[in-house]
C-alpha cells in the first residue's frame, strides 16, 4: 500500500487543517467511503525547534530534527512526503537529500496558484520565512514584485502566527486584518498567505480585501493530485 508521509507538527493545528483539506478535497473529488481516500502517515512532531527563530539567527536550527523525522517516514516507506511549515522549506534541498521518496514544495505551490497578471504580491509569513527571501525569490523569477511587510506590519503577522498556536483565533484574525489592511493601502493586489497558521486566522475573516493564495489548500490539492494521479485512493 502506497502511503503519503507528513511531516507535522508545526504547528499542531496547522497540520490538522492541512489534513482536513486533504480529505475535503479527495471527498470533492469523488471519494464517498473509506476506501477510496489516500492513505496518510502522519509524525506529528511538535518538538522540532522554532524553525522562523532559527532562521533569524535566534534558536536552534530545527535541521537535524527534521532530517531525523524524514528518517522516520523513510523507515515506513512512504512514497511521498509534504510538509505543511512554509519556513521549514529553507532546509528543503537537506532534506531532498535524505529522503526516499519526492517531497512538494510548498512555496512552490503556492506561487504556481497565483492568477497572472497581479504584479504586486503581499507576502506574509513569519519573520524568519521573511528573512530568508524563500518567496521573494520565487516571486520575482516568475515576474511578480513583491511587497515586504514594514516592522509593525510584520509584528502583526508574528502575533497573528502565535495567537493561533496558543488557540486564540479570534485574536489572530484581528492581527491579520490589520496587516493587510497595510497591504492594500501599500499597492499588494493579491497575497500569499506564507505560514500554514496564517489560512486558520483567514478562516475567521468575513472576506480578505485582496485574493489571498492559502498556501496549506496548494500544498492539500498538490498532494491530492499526485495520490489520485498514482491510484492511491484504490484500495489493492
Amino acid at each position: 500500500m502506497a502511503l503519503i508521509g507528513i511531516l507535522g507538527g508545526m504547528g499542531p493545528l496547522a497540520t490538522v487543517d492541512f489534513i482536513e483539506r486533504v480529505i475535503a478535497l479527495t471527498t470533492s473529488a469523488g471519494a464517498w467511503c473509506d476506501q477510496q481516500h489516500l492513505p496518510l502517515l502522519v509524525a506529528h512532531l511538535p518538538h522540532i525547534p522554532d524553525r522562523s527563530e532559527a532562521l533569524l539567527g535566534a534558536g536552534e536550527s530545527p535541521l537535524p530534527a527534521l532530517l531525523r523525522g524524514i528518517d522516520m517516514l523513510n523507515r515506513n516507506d512512504v512514497e511521498l512526503i509534504v510538509i505543511p511549515c512554509n519556513s521549514a522549506h529553507h532546509w528543503y534541498d537537506a532534506m531532498c537529500a535524505e529522503s526516499r521518496a519526492p517531497i512538494i514544495h510548498i512555496a512552490e505551490a503556492s506561487v504556481a496558484a497565483l492568477p497572472s497578471g497581479v504584479g504586486r504580491v503581499a507576502v506574509l509569513a513569519t519573520g524568519g520565512t521573511f528573512h530568508s527571501g524563500l518567496y521573494q525569490r520565487m516571486l520575482a523569477a516568475r515576474g511578480f514584485e513583491s511587497v515586504e511587510p514594514d516592522l509593525d506590519t510584520q509584528r502583526h503577522i508574528d502575533a497573528c502566527i502565535r495567537d493561533v498556536k496558543a488557540g486564540k483565533i479570534g485574536a489572530s484574525t484581528e492581527h491579520l486584518a490589520r496587516a493587510l489592511d497595510w497591504f492594500v493601502r501599500h499597492g499588494a493586489k493579491a497575497g500569499i498567505l506564507g505560514c500554514t497558521e496564517l489560512p486558520l486566522a483567514a478562516q475567521q475573516m468575513d472576506a480578505p480585501p485582496i485574493p489571498m493564495i492559502d498556501s496549506t489548500l496548494e500544498l492539500a490539492r498538490a498532494t491530492v493530485s499526485y495520490g489520485l494521479a498514482h491510484g492511491w485512493n484504490q484500495a489493492l
